[in-house]
């Protein structure tokens, strides 16, 4: 089945919907589904629940969709470079619910695999944990939480086939595979798309079945968030 849609817009056509949870991968800004997320921007749609690592920076990434106050939770595990992000946040516009790095992958992965709900020691006898039920295991106490099914989940990947399997390069492997799981319904967008054939299995990290939509990226320069340099070695 050809999975390519002709552009975002195309793509995400009758997929959204006011008051929606959209998982989102990347990290920082590495790995992001920029015209994906450009295109949720331009509908216009609000009340957002996003589910992704961080909301990139004020002006790009995730952040664009702050700045147009589409967004009214996100469930993420840090906001240190979005000073939008925090503002709102600390102003009480933003509902932020502050889940560990592992355990939100977790919960993504857990979604996907259709568990709805583990036990981990993380974030025990901290605020993470208040209001949710706790279990000892081996004496040791144990924090739930609940595995996370978006309504809808956009992703980056370096390359795909038209079948809708996936490739990701370096650190666009971050949480785009477990985002791509956990929708129930998977947009993702590549930088390549082989028309001539399909990936050899032992390459695929995202199998097709888990992608419903497909769009090719279009070609743009990869922001960094902060550049660190250092001189050459002669």
């Amino acid at each position: 089945m050809d999975k390519r849609r002709p552009g975002a817009v195309e793509a995400l056509q009758g997929l959204l919907a006011e008051d929606m949870v959209i998982a989102v991968g990347g990290f920082g800004l590495s790995g992001n589904p920029t015209d994906l997320i450009e295109a949720v921007r331009d509908s216009g749609v609000t009340g957002l629940t996003i589910v992704s690592n961080n909301m990139g920076v004020d002006g790009k990434g995730l952040g664009i969709l702050l700045e147009n106050k589409q967004v009214r939770k996100v469930l993420a595990s840090y906001v240190g470079e979005n000073r939008l992000f925090a503002s709102q946040y600390l102003d009480g516009t933003l509902d932020v619910e502050f889940v560990p790095q592992g355990t939100l992958a977790e919960r993504m992965r857990a979604g996907g695999a259709g568990i709805p709900a583990f036990y981990t020691a993380t974030g025990v006898g901290t605020p993470v944990a208040e209001g949710k039920p706790l279990a000892e295991f081996d004496g040791r106490t144990y924090v739930q939480e609940r595995g996370i099914v978006a309504d809808l989940a956009l992703v980056h990947a370096a390359v795909a086939d038209t079948e809708g399997n996936l490739a990701y390069r370096r650190t666009s492997r971050n949480f785009n595979p477990l985002v791509a799981t956990c929708g129930r319904v998977t947009v993702a967008e590549a930088e390549h798309v082989i028309t001539d054939g399909y990936f050899d299995p032992d390459e695929v990290m995202t199998p097709g079945v888990f992608v419903q939509h497909l769009v090719t990226a279009r070609p743009r320069v990869k922001d960094i968030e902060q550049r660190t340099v250092r001189p050459r070695v002669a």
